[in-house]
């Protein structure tokens, strides 16, 4: 039976705010539970939006957190379609797009990130398209399903993970593809020019066609349709397609008009504390919009993956309830692109670390990188190479003293490597 006494209000749709329902009821939890999401589609996964349900190997269903049903079954009180448009911090209420008010005694923000935008002449033409939510993956299904027989070209503005499991996914169609980045690799600032060519070779034995050091200055149309696009060095590449896969942002507006302290820097977001609690006491962060002070890492770090998103909105849930919480999971995403699957485990952004060990076979796509610092492990990158996840893990959260060359050894096991 549900108590009308206290509520806890989530808003934010996706997999952390289902998760962190979840958790609640889950955790004991008997008071009103109210799930606020923009989008009409229950909540559901990103990952499909470009791996399975993009290619056509998933159904459309398979993508959803829940049921349908199970919200009610769970007495979550569901306001879907419906964006929050105001967080009055000192009434305790958040005011719904059709101007509903909805009390809150503790409020879980988990609004997510949105695409950025190509700020070029052309991307109001039909034909530009961006990959974020639900409805964007319908659509590009259909696109990269017309340009696979009809031998059209798609553009990729981006060399990230979302470009590149797209590129991949409308070769799989038969689509024609040019991927546009001004890096001089892909994935330059995730796995470095150490391991950046490897991909850009993948994509090219898959008739990918990468144009580097470049970027996008307008979109050609013709008909509103598109045309062409063109770079900052003079070039013209034929386009029927573009998607702007140039990273995205943290949704933070709410945040911000409700004066929460935002963290600084690039990666912006939701500034919590370790139990993801924001400046507010009673108002909680989770998934891609919190920057964490992260406990192991030392420092504030925002994820935008989706094991934060599922991690991370239970551990709020827990949180909100009154538990000790100190959310130091190690970063964690995985991707899949033609016959190569991988995990990454860690962080280590460029110039934080002194060296690069490859254990197993580079030039087969079997094996598993390890970025060092000092000889501590970092980060690790496992290449069709499996079920090493959890000792990758336990170095980099150890800190241990590694041996680069029993590290790159595959026949010492992972799990002896180290000491504290």
């Amino acid at each position: 039976m549900v108590d009308a006494h206290r509520t806890f209000v989530i808003i934010g749709g996706g997999l952390a705010g289902a998760k962190a329902a979840e958790t609640l009821r889950a955790e004991g939890f008997t008071g009103r539970v109210i799930l606020i999401g923009d989008e009409r589609d229950h909540p559901y996964e990103r990952p499909p939006l470009s791996k399975g349900y993009l290619t056509g190997a998933d159904e459309r269903d398979s993508v959803f957190v829940h049921e349908p049903a199970w919200y009610a079954g769970a007495d979550i009180e569901l306001h879907l379609g419906q964006p929050a448009v105001q967080l009055d911090r000192a009434n305790k209420s958040v005011r719904l797009g059709d101007g509903t008010r909805i009390h809150y005694d503790t409020l879980l923000l988990a609004t997510g990130a949105e695409p950025r935008r190509l700020d070029i002449p052309g991307t109001g033409l039909a034909g530009v398209h961006h990959l974020r939510r639900l409805a964007h993956a319908d659509r590009l299904r259909g696109v990269l399903s017309a340009l696979g027989q009809e031998n059209g070209h798609l553009v990729v503005a981006g060399a990230g993970w979302i470009g590149l499991e797209v590129a991949a996914a409308a070769r799989s169609y038969g689509a024609e593809v040019t991927v546009v980045e001004p890096e001089p690799t892909p994935l330059h600032t995730v796995v470095g020019p150490e391991l950046g060519a490897l991909f850009a070779d993948l994509h090219r034995e898959h008739g990918v066609r990468f144009h580097f050091g470049a970027r996008l200055t307008s979109i050609e149309g013709e008909g509103g349709m598109v045309r062409a696009v063109h770079t900052d060095d003079g070039d013209e590449h034929p386009a029927h397609d573009v998607l702007a896969a140039i990273g995205a942002k943290p949704r933070t507006a709410l945040a911000e008009a409700a004066d929460l302290t935002l963290a600084e820097g690039p990666g912006g977001g939701i500034a919590v504390d370790a139990s993801l609690r924001t400046s507010d006491p009673d108002i909680f962060a989770a998934g891609d919009v919190a920057a964490v002070q992260h406990p192991l890492l030392g420092q504030r770090l925002r994820v935008e993956h989706w094991a934060n998103a599922l991690n991370s909105g239970p551990a709020a849930a827990k949180a909100m309830l009154g538990k000790e919480v100190s959310y130091d999971r190690v970063p964690y995403f995985f991707s899949d692109q033609y016959d190569v699957g991988l995990e990454y485990s860690g962080y280590a952004p460029p110039g934080s670390y002194d060296q690069v060990v490859c254990r197993g076979d580079v030039s087969k796509r079997e094996f598993i990188a390890f970025w060092l610092r000092d000889n501590h492990v970092l980060a690790g990158l496992n290449v069709n190479v499996w079920d090493v996840t959890g000792p990758i893990q336990e170095l980099i959260r150890t800190g241990a003293t590694v041996d680069p060359h029993s590290l790159a050894d595959p026949g010492v096991p992972l799990e002896s490597l180290g000491t504290a």
